[in-house]
């Protein structure tokens, strides 16, 4: 397996982070990674491979979870193998840190999170990247605190990812003048997908605009984000976790090949 700096290492290309939101067993894992990693090779785009080992924020007490701890970890951990690419997952207490660093390569922050001293600093420790989501709540010159919590920890290996503002109630919106605010402080990611959410639905089922994520994706690279995160799955309709803004994953192969080429022209001029 390469090293994960190897794995990242490019200059005419932005990086991507993507797959399901949830890891709900080995095949749909497996089957979503192979698909990635064939798209990312041709294209030459750094892969990191995604998926939640469980999901502690969902709005309703009968919505997935997980399918146990251990169980997804070593998914990832044999996507992260079998594929040669690193996986990131979401922690959500400081004792996920160590747990989930034994099988993934990078530790995420949730946006809800992110102000958790706690928690920021129990990932760092582990000595693994770590992806802070930026709050709904917070500006993107606040981040920089998110980002020192880390640097503070002797952990110089932090991103932070962008997910949008609250924007009433039910809508999140994205300030592109905070990305280059974001990037003097580390390197920063688009989260195309959860960017387009609707949360707090009367239902309690997040809604979202996934016919926008090229639109969203298109101006992050324009506007010089150094990666994009995505959520993907084979039949999103009935994805167990975000089914109302994943991108279905037969369209990715389109949307990375045009998102390539728009990075090349953006970076030549």
């Amino acid at each position: 397996m390469k090293s994960f700096q190897d794995c990242l290492s490019t200059s005419n290309s932005f990086f991507l982070l993507a797959g399901p939101c949830a890891i709900e067993g080995e095949e749909m894992a497996m089957r979503i990674a192979e698909h990635m990693v064939k798209i990312t090779e041709q294209l030459g785009i750094p892969f990191v491979f995604k998926g939640s080992f469980k999901k502690a924020n969902r709005s309703r007490l009968d919505s997935f979870i997980g399918i146990g701890d251990e169980k997804a970890l070593k998914i990832l951990q044999k996507v992260g193998v079998e594929f040669g690419v690193p996986t990131v997952t979401d922690i959500h207490e400081a004792d996920d840190a160590v747990k989930a660093a034994e099988f993934v390569d990078v530790l995420q922050i949730p946006a809800f999170l992110v102000r958790q001293t706690d928690l920021i600093v129990a990932a760092a420790k582990t000595g693994k990247y770590i992806n802070l989501k930026k709050g709904q709540f917070m500006s993107p010159e606040s981040m920089q605190h998110a980002v020192v919590k880390v640097t503070d920890s002797s952990n110089e290996n932090v991103w932070i990812t962008d997910r949008g503002t609250m924007f009433g109630y039910q809508d999140l919106v994205v300030d592109f003048r905070g990305i280059p605010v974001m990037k003097a402080f580390a390197p920063t990611i688009l989260d195309v997908t959860h960017s387009l959410q609707q949360p707090n639905q009367v239902s309690g089922v997040t809604g979202g605009r996934p016919e926008m994520i090229e639109t969203m994706a298109r101006a992050g690279i324009a506007a010089g984000v150094d990666g994009l995160f995505m959520e993907t799955h084979f039949d999103t309709k009935h994805a167990k976790s975000d089914s109302g803004n994943m991108l279905p994953l037969e369209l990715m192969e389109g949307l990375l090949t045009r998102l390539h080429k728009l990075y090349q022209a953006t970076t030549a001029l």
